[in-house]
């Protein structure tokens, strides 16, 4: 393909979640390989392209939308849901209620993202050991509620950041191929209903 076209065809995928529980931070890790500790808070959205291998051979390209946390933002946000094939949803383990929050972002994207759209969550900062409050376990069970894959993961240490990329990109390309594919895109309701900032300095 040329770059025109791959442009044209690039699969769009999302950065959701509260403000600081790292979305800069983990997209600038896989986009750049870079980590630093602290960005300022994203001001509306910011995106970026990227070449994908995936494990067929076939490459494929992405368009990756690091939006804003920030309440105020999130009417806004509901526009760049159009069109999305891909949502990675953070919360970060240091925060309680970044994990609360995951209920009310999950509500959104139900009623504003594409019926097919790929969900994955991603519990961050795993390498804040001491500073930890949401567990592992708690983690599991509001993905499976959901009927969602989770990775725990750290931009930081550079854990399972690419691994849930590439979880994603793959799923979105199946589901895109076989039309009767909904792997990983079908949001159990079940929880839907129950309604639970990280206020905090550092990446977003």
């Amino acid at each position: 393909m040329t770059e025109g076209e791959t442009r044209d065809h690039a699969y769009k995928i999302l950065l959701l979640g509260d403000s600081s529980v790292g979305k800069t931070c983990f997209l600038k890790r896989y986009t750049d390989d870079t980590f630093q500790d602290a960005y300022l808070s994203t001001i509306g959205f910011d995106f970026k392209f990227k070449n994908v291998t995936l494990k067929s051979g076939k490459e494929v390209r992405v368009q990756l939308w690091d939006t804003a946390g920030q309440e105020r933002f999130r009417t806004i946000a509901k526009s760049y849901y159009k069109g999305a094939h891909g949502i990675i949803l953070l919360y970060d383990v240091t925060h309680q209620k970044s994990f609360d929050s995951m209920k009310k972002w999950l509500t959104q994207i139900k009623e504003e993202a594409p019926s097919k759209t790929c969900i994955i969550l991603i519990a961050n900062k795993i390498d804040c050991v001491e500073e930890r409050v949401v567990s592992k376990e708690d983690g599991e069970a509001l993905a499976k509620s959901y009927n969602l894959k989770i990775f725990e993961s750290s931009a930081k240490e550079n854990i399972n950041v690419s691994e849930a990329f590439q979880e994603v990109i793959e799923t979105i390309v199946k589901n895109h191929t076989n039309t009767t594919s909904t792997d990983g895109t079908k949001l159990n309701t079940q929880n839907q209903n129950q309604s639970n900032k990280n206020n905090g300095k550092g990446c977003c």
